[in-house]
């Protein structure tokens, strides 16, 4: 599985940690290998865009890191 980087945005405690890593993991043929405030390391089949609508509905936009 290929890992992608994002930027999270509005993700700022440990509460909000640990709602992206349930959202992530919710998602099929996806693990969110690394989760810390800003950012998350997910591996992943899914498409990009899955990913962070799934996250935006969340509260979390999320933008591919570069």
């Amino acid at each position: 599985m290929p890992t992608l980087n994002l930027n999270i945005e509005n993700m700022h405690c440990g509460a909000c940690v640990r709602r992206v890593t349930q959202t992530l993991n919710a998602l099929p043929d996806t693990h969110a290998e690394e989760v810390q405030i800003g950012a998350a390391r997910v591996r992943t089949e899914a498409e990009p865009t899955q990913i962070q609508e799934a996250l935006r509905v969340a509260g979390y936009p999320a933008h591919i890191a570069s």
